[in-house]
């Protein structure tokens, strides 16, 4: 092992199932489940930290668009969200790096830091630049969070469990996804939106001081010669991340500002992210090659269909019909509810041969969901289409995401855990990058950057009073849905060839 590239000559991916090993548990496999009392510190731990993952993201979702108009900064809406994703994906490739170096415990609490430190910049932000920044530093964390708690289940839970584990991670939203868009809303509407990132921090607390002592007794990887922080920072892993965060950040900047003097900051982009994002992710996965290279490949069709779908339906239902931002927010409540449940049956033993037709039959799910939204804008459509649409997404991406994590851990030997981990999650961050990107730039393209800078269009009976831009709604959500179709193809090669 190098400390350029942990395993030389080897791409994740490359392996046949027959040849992986059996995992080996780092505590008793007596243990009954997840909350028996071998395990259940470390599980509440893990859902604390996921929950108010979970509510953050909820939230944020219900104040985006008072924040963007207080701030001047509709056109640059879809910007709020991929600088979090851009952020992260350097932030994986470094975790990454790190946890395979050194265990997961560091980069899972820097994490947690940095995600509160992004949110103080956010709450604080007197310019959309400096908000836009504010959502960078929390992807940092974000990223650094979601990968090592990915190792954490592939270093303390045996496989028998692993399904459940995962099925926790979804539960762990549904309180926080019914909560926190009322939350949100109230306090947008009463205290102002800021609050909203201002308050978040002190839930901080919580996680930490719940998953610390069970953390500390998983096994630590000798640091060795592993090269220090340093090291770990100049490896080709995390300067490829970087290239690609580049990369993208230069492509969606031209893509906001369609004439002659962006097209070398897209070319120089395009220079950066193709090759680098290549070299990141297992070798096939881009033409969809059996085993986990497919597994990658849908889970960034999957994450980055539903987060670009996500970010404009609040807006829509504001700009469009009339809602106040906590109905908007609730409106995406049943997905996170029927999330919760999809990962849930998921998890049932019986249902472990057909893991591939739930993950194809969950994005097809998803296709429909996306596909239906829109149909809010005609006239005599109920506004509740979205939210009944958005319970079938959700269930849809329940089956799918829970499955492709343990998928992942299947297919990967215990010293790949952390790269092939920040893979999977660095094809949920470049997919929401380059989802979001691409319909921030339809958006804007059919007009969506002339919605009135006033607020939420003032509405009689329901219809906006400035007439909206509903083409440029109907163009994100079309495409998206083609999106997930896409997505439903890949799932007959999820599994690679068994060699026996």
């Amino acid at each position: 092992m190098t400390a350029d590239d942990p395993h030389p000559g080897h791409h994740p991916g490359d392996t046949d199932l027959a040849a992986l090993p059996a995992p080996t548990p780092t505590h008793s496999t007596g243990a009954d489940g997840v909350l028996s009392r071998a395990y259940r510190a470390l599980t509440c731990g893990i859902i604390s930290v996921v929950s108010l993952v979970a509510f953050e993201a909820s939230a944020v979702n219900t104040a985006m668009p008072v924040a963007a108009r207080a701030l001047d900064g509709i056109a640059l809406y879809a910007f709020a969200f991929s600088a979090f994703f851009t952020a992260s994906l350097f932030a994986m490739a470094l975790a990454g790096e790190w946890c395979d170096r050194r265990g997961p415990l560091a980069p899972l609490f820097s994490g947690i830091a940095a995600f509160g430190v992004g949110l103080l910049v956010a709450g604080g932000a007197g310019t959309m630049g400096m908000f836009i920044a504010g959502r960078g530093v929390q992807g940092v964390g974000g990223g650094l969070v979601v990968v090592s708690l990915y190792v954490v289940v592939g270093r303390a839970y045996p496989e028998r469990l692993r399904p459940a584990v995962m099925a926790s991670f979804s539960a762990a939203w549904v309180v926080p996804v019914i909560v926190g868009p009322l939350v949100s809303g109230t306090v947008t509407e009463h205290l102002g939106w800021r609050w909203v990132f201002l308050s978040i921090p002190v839930l901080i607390l919580l996680p930490l001081a719940v998953m610390l002592p069970a953390l500390r007794t998983l096994p630590r990887t000798d640091p060795g010669n592993d090269g220090g922080a340093r090291h770990i920072l100049g490896s080709r892993r995390s300067l490829l991340a970087l290239a690609v965060a580049a990369g993208a950040c230069l492509l969606q900047y031209a893509g906001q500002h369609p004439d002659r003097t962006a097209l070398l900051p897209a070319a120089v982009g395009a220079v950066l992210l193709v090759p680098a994002i290549v070299r990141l992710l297992p070798r096939g996965t881009f033409r969809s090659a059996r085993g986990l290279p497919s597994v990658v490949l849908m889970r960034g069709l999957a994450a980055g269909a539903l987060v670009a779908a996500e970010s404009f339906i609040p807006l829509m239902l504001v700009t469009q019909r009339g809602l106040s931002a906590t109905l908007a927010g609730l409106s995406l409540t049943g997905g996170g509810l029927t999330w919760a449940l999809g990962s849930y049956v998921q998890s049932r033993p019986r249902l472990e041969p057909y893991r591939e037709r739930l993950m194809g039959l969950g994005m097809a799910f998803l296709a429909a969901a996306i596909g239906l939204v829109p149909l809010a804008l005609l006239d005599g459509i109920p506004v509740w289409i979205v939210a009944a649409a958005w319970t079938l997404g959700g269930f849809g991406m329940g089956l799918n995401i829970s499955s492709g994590g343990v998928l992942l851990l299947e297919l990967s030997r215990p010293e790949e855990a952390g790269t092939n981990a920040a893979s999977l999650q660095m094809a949920d961050a470049l997919g929401n990058v380059a989802f979001v990107g691409a319909s921030g730039v339809l958006f804007v393209a059919c007009g969506g950057g002339r919605i009135a800078a006033s607020g939420s269009a003032a509405s009689v009976g329901g219809v906006p009073s400035d007439g909206g831009h509903p083409a440029a709604f109907v163009a994100v959500f079309a495409a998206m849905a083609v999106v997930a179709a896409v997505g439903v193809a890949v799932a007959g090669r999820l599994r690679p060839h068994v060699v026996g």
